[in-house]
C-alpha cells in the first residue's frame, strides 16, 4: 500500500506525492511527485507507467514545498528519488527508473 497525499495549486492542478515500493529488483522505496490537472489524471500516468496498483487514500503524506517547486520545474511533471529522502541525491525524471 503506498502513502501519499495531494496538494491543490492556484490554477487548479494538483501535485501528487506517493510513496511506493520500487519497482526495479534493487528493492527499496521511490518517492513519486506528478503534476496534472487532477488526482485522476496524475493516477493515471503512474498507472500508464505500468504501476497498476497505484491508489490514493487520504492525505497522510502530501507533498513538501521543495517537492511542488522540482516537479513544477521539470518539463515532463514526473519526477522521482529514493525513499526517505537523501538530501544529497538529486530529483530524476522518470526515465531513468524505468531503465
Amino acid at each position: 500500500m503506498s502513502a501519499g497525499g495531494f496538494c491543490k495549486l492556484p490554477n487548479g492542478s494538483v501535485v501528487v506525492a506517493l510513496t511506493l515500493p520500487s519497482p526495479s529488483e534493487a528493492g527499496g522505496a521511490v518517492r513519486m511527485i506528478v503534476h496534472a490537472v487532477n488526482r485522476a489524471r496524475a493516477l493515471t500516468r503512474l498507472r500508464n507507467l505500468g504501476l497498476r496498483a497505484v491508489y490514493l487514500r487520504g492525505n497522510a503524506e502530501p507533498p513538501t514545498p521543495d517537492e511542488v517547486t522540482a516537479v513544477l520545474h521539470h518539463p515532463d511533471g514526473l519526477i522521482w528519488r529514493t525513499a526517505p529522502n537523501s538530501l544529497q541525491e538529486l530529483w530524476h525524471p522518470i526515465r531513468a527508473l524505468r531503465r
